[in-house]
């Protein structure tokens, strides 16, 4: 590859080795967990293998090593440095978004989609950047074109409460992940820098159901009030509460979330203080949080 920026390094080498996954893929039905097979070295202890298989790409030893593998979706979200690389990167012969099917999402659907967005942004941005910084890049990366341009009406980041947040839009800026926006225009024209997030699948229109439903993420969406954090921490466990999924371990909600796990616990008894959540639970031989939403108010449909 050639000399790279070290502000698109991850971007440009998921795209690169993403070439030789389309050259060397295997069948769905014979790919495995590749980290299960090495005794589960990658990454420190945790529940065990579970859901499905995806291709990820880990950077190490300061970006100077590369490695690309299946891995279940308990090991990709458990291994630092890791993103997921999207299918259609990956796939020999891409579909154009026209001949993809039109029939309407699931919620399930929509959680897995974030739940592959907060993986990949734990990833691509510092560990540093604030929880308002990540709903933002969450919403940019999901409303993104096929040409890495997204627009965000003043109206949506009012009611994200980031309008004329200018501090939010220049921590992404640094960290070379996308053009700072003028912030005189009305509706926000958003340029990405990062490669991963061109060519996703599945279509814009899905995607931005997806952008929608994150807003607004149940069963355990929090107050309009609720601080950045909280809504952070309440949207990476919406996106887990699918019957398929198991139980989220604390270490891979701090993990998504950009936190420490005593932060993360402390967020949590925040949603059970603001009736986001009715309860939770850690099991520490386990490491899987549990919990329940907030039971709607009398009389509620």
């Amino acid at each position: 590859m050639p000399s790279l920026e070290a502000s698109s390094a991850r971007s440009a080498a998921l795209a690169h080795l993403a070439d030789h996954a389309r050259a060397d893929a295997l069948p769905p039905h014979l790919r495995t967990c590749q980290c299960r097979e090495r005794g589960c070295c990658w990454h420190p202890r945790h529940r065990g293998c579970a859901g499905p298989v995806l291709l990820a790409l880990t950077r190490d030893r300061s970006g100077r090593t590369w490695r690309l593998a299946d891995t279940c979706a308990a090991c990709t979200a458990a291994t630092s440095h890791t993103a997921i690389v999207p299918d259609t990167l990956c796939s020999p012969h891409p579909t154009s978004a026209s001949a993809r099917a039109r029939r309407p999402q699931t919620d399930d659907e929509h959680r897995q989609q974030v739940r592959e967005m907060l993986t990949y942004l734990a990833s691509a941005l510092p560990r540093v950047t604030s929880p308002a910084a990540r709903l933002l890049a969450m919403q940019c990366a999901l409303r993104a074109s096929r040409h890495g341009c997204a627009r965000l009406p003043a109206g949506l980041l009012r009611g994200m409460r980031l309008h004329r947040r200018p501090e939010v839009w220049q921590e992404l800026t640094h960290s070379g992940w996308l053009h700072l926006p003028d912030p005189r225009a009305a509706n926000l024209q958003v340029r990405l820098l990062d490669h991963a997030v061109l060519d996703q699948a599945p279509t814009p229109r899905a995607r931005k159901r997806a952008a929608h439903w994150a807003l607004q993420p149940s069963p355990c969406a929090p107050t309009a009030v609720a601080a950045p954090a909280e809504r952070l921490t309440a949207l990476a466990l919406a996106a887990h509460a699918t019957a398929t999924t198991p139980a989220p371990e604390l270490a891979t909600l701090a993990h998504l979330c950009g936190h420490s796990p005593q932060q993360t616990g402390e967020l949590l008894d925040r949603l059970v203080a603001r009736r986001a959540l009715s309860a939770w639970s850690h099991h520490r031989e386990t490491d899987e949080v549990h919990w329940r939403p907030a039971s709607p108010p009398p009389g509620a449909a």
